[in-house]
């Protein structure tokens, strides 16, 4: 379903700024809840949607089916996440109103990985700085209001204890790290496969040979994921790793360059937005994802969901010191590279990458056996199968 609806039928609320086949595919592992979201995400797959109660609703829309509904819990995006602030603000209101009329009192809660705090630099002008300003105390009205708290990383969890003074009743560290992929096995049963990175279309079992020299960038076609460093170190991989190929699958503002590149390059293969099947083929094919994200702004790269999934499907990963699992990264062995990093330390890392001779099941054999996010998502309100 999507657009307003004009009552919830779960009680169990996720309210999300933006919606993204990651969150589909969890919402058929989690306790069953009610999606209410602004926006799509670039990857929104509707054939994950089957199943899912889904409401498109802004601000004024959100807080009309927060009034209308009985809503006993809330997962809301995280306080440090400045876009959501306004909506997730205006539900809480809308809750915190009904309580005065007699209604049960709603279980909040929230996920948190922000890892850059927005508030650290001042704007330069008056109005962003008025902006700023009110979106500091619509995150400390949310931050109280919340029960529970489960960090993904131990950055997010020391950058809230310096951000807030109040304590949630409830903290927890359920580090952001995936279990491996079910399309992996090839006695699963599809319609199973839905540990994160995985979905009911995600052809579990189907024959995909791991390339060796395959290297794959998978997400937005941006500066802050570093997707312009991959393309210009990309001559130098291959001429110290002659028969690499590039697979470059996503969308993005630099779309023309992917297109350009892959025209003149007969090394370079682009994929435009396929569906999450194709998605699950190539992370099995490829040995090495790569992906540089690099700080822009007040944004800094919190785990980076292709790490997540690459790490999922048995991949090298080579990234950059941005990712809030960095240091996870190189105990397990992959190649974290300065934040800053210049083509040529690219093109070696993806190279040192490519030369390493670990299978992909010594990559999975790292990874805790239930997904990092679910165990979080059951966390959030003590669901079955939580951790305490």
């Amino acid at each position: 379903m999507a657009g307003e609806a004009p009552i919830l039928h779960h009680q169990h609320v996720r309210l999300y700024e933006q919606v993204r086949s990651a969150h589909l595919e969890r919402a058929h592992e989690l306790a069953p809840a009610a999606i209410v979201y602004r926006v799509q995400r670039y990857d929104f797959d509707p054939a994950l949607t089957d199943g899912v109660e889904l409401a498109q609703a802004g601000t004024l829309a959100a807080a009309r089916l927060a009034m209308r509904s009985r809503i006993t819990r809330v997962e809301v995006d995280e306080p440090l996440y400045l876009a959501s602030l306004p909506r997730t603000a205006a539900v809480l209101a809308v809750l915190g109103m009904k309580r005065l009329g007699g209604a049960p009192r709603a279980e909040i809660a929230t996920y948190a990985i922000e890892d850059l705090d927005p508030f650290a630099a001042r704007p330069p002008r008056v109005r962003s700085r008025v902006r700023r300003s009110i979106e500091r105390v619509l995150a400390g009205y949310i931050w109280h209001r919340l029960d529970t708290v489960v960090y993904g990383t131990t950055e997010a969890d020391a950058l809230y204890s310096s951000t807030f003074r109040h304590i949630p009743r409830r903290q927890l560290t359920v580090e952001a790290l995936p279990s491996p992929c079910a399309c992996l096995d090839p006695e699963a049963d599809v319609e199973t496969a839905g540990a994160a990175g995985t979905d009911d279309t995600a052809g579990a079992g189907s024959p995909v040979e791991r390339d060796p020299d395959g290297v794959l960038f998978l997400g937005s076609f941006s500066p802050r994921k570093g997707f312009a460093d991959v393309l210009e170190a990309w001559p130098a991989i291959q001429s110290r790793h002659p028969g690499a190929r590039l697979t470059l699958v996503g969308s993005g503002e630099l779309l023309p360059q992917a297109e350009a590149a892959a025209a003149a390059d007969p090394s370079i293969r682009l994929i435009v937005d396929p569906p999450r099947s194709v998605v699950h083929d190539e992370l099995r094919r490829a040995h090495v994802l790569v992906l540089p994200s690099r700080r822009v702004g007040t944004w800094r790269e919190q785990v980076g969901l292709p790490i997540v999934e690459g790490l999922a499907h048995g991949c090298e990963i080579v990234t950059t010191s941005e990712t809030g699992i960095a240091e996870w990264l190189i105990d397990a062995g992959h190649v974290v590279l300065p934040a800053q990093v210049l083509s040529a330390g690219l093109a070696d890392g993806v190279v040192d990458a490519l030369v390493n001779p670990r299978t992909s099941d010594d990559i999975l054999a790292d990874l805790p056996g239930v997904d990092g996010r679910i165990a979080a998502g059951r966390a959030l309100f003590r669901e079955p199968g939580a951790r305490p």
